[in-house]
């Protein structure tokens, strides 16, 4: 298989397996709540409806750009979850290249941009201040998640390795030296990451761009249709992205790819990083904007940094 095969099959998977992890979310979340939940293919049926709806479009909105956003914020997202899926098959694979890291980092923040965009461009009063909000927190997020993507770096060049941002080189030198999880410095890091993750994809106590009971759905209040449909599976497609980075970041990635057992190792990485999504979803309330922006600057960018510093000192 050539790579642009392969990232378009890993993108298509990681597409379903976000359907799948969806309906995870979901059924744990209704169960919580004294509900039987929806059937496992829920998810396939809500985005394969949305399909053969009509397309509406406002007529305040500025067409071409309310349109092409949810396009391209699944086209980037579908881009970095082939690239982290490259990093973990690279031994069977092609080879990815230095500073793949960098590349995920900056992909995985058109999504948001292209919300922001899109519902900017809708005319809506509702859809401008969910795009308010969804731009104050990719301000306050971004930080903290790019310094505890460092920490794994400055492991890797503390144990005579090249400081490189290559995805494959940090899970490489995990499978030898063990995860950055079981150190202290890489600890800390995962659960700012953790955190931050949630505020990307837009779950609870960070759904402030959404908050159907505030702003009727916000960035998303004037889709329908297709387009509708495209911002769904942009919203499964991140869910799977996210439990991805963070299994390849901090928890080894993928060990062996000609093993089953590594397979199902990495499937047990992924469970349990959505659980604990899923966990912080259901036991925590919304947050108001200025609090997440605090929480962020001045509670998980402080404790990044500190994360950087011990990884510099060997912790």
């Amino acid at each position: 298989m050539n790579v642009l095969g392969t990232f378009l099959a890993a993108s298509v998977g990681t597409i379903v397996l976000g359907l799948v992890s969806s309906w995870v979310d979901r059924k744990v979340t209704a169960r919580v709540q004294y509900r039987v939940g929806p059937p496992l293919l829920q998810p396939f049926y809500d985005v394969l409806k949305l399909m053969g709806k009509e397309t509406l479009v406002p007529e305040r909105a500025q067409g071409r750009g309310f349109l092409l956003a949810p396009v391209v914020g699944l086209a980037a997202a579908g881009v970095a979850a082939a690239i982290i899926w490259m990093a973990n098959l690279k031994p069977a694979l092609a080879p990815g290249f230095v500073g793949d890291l960098i590349v995920v980092i900056y992909l995985l923040t058109i999504p948001a941009a292209a919300v922001i965009y899109g519902a900017a461009a809708s005319g809506s009063p509702h859809a401008a201040v969910g795009a308010s909000r969804e731009m104050k927190l990719l301000l306050a997020y971004e930080l903290p998640l790019v310094l505890s993507a460092l920490v794994p770096v400055v492991q890797l060049a503390r144990a005579g390795g090249a400081a490189t941002f290559s995805l494959g080189a940090i899970v490489a030198h995990q499978q030898e030296a063990g995860w950055a999880l079981g150190s202290v410095s890489g600890f800390v890091a995962a659960a700012v990451a953790l955190l931050c993750l949630q505020a990307k994809l837009t779950l609870v106590p960070f759904d402030l761009p959404e908050a159907e009971t505030e702003l009727m759905g916000g960035t998303f209040v004037e889709y329908s249709g297709p387009p509708l449909a495209i911002l769904k599976l942009l919203r499964a497609l991140m869910l799977a992205v996210a439990p991805l980075y963070l299994a390849t970041l901090f928890l080894g990635g993928l060990a062996d790819p000609g093993a089953w057992g590594a397979w199902l190792a990495l499937a047990g990485k992924y469970v349990a990083v959505l659980v604990l999504v899923v966990l912080i979803r259901n036991t925590n309330p919304r947050v108001r904007i200025d609090q997440a922006v605090r929480f962020f600057w001045f509670g998980l960018a402080p404790l990044a940094a500190v994360a950087l510093v011990l990884a510099a000192v060997g912790w």
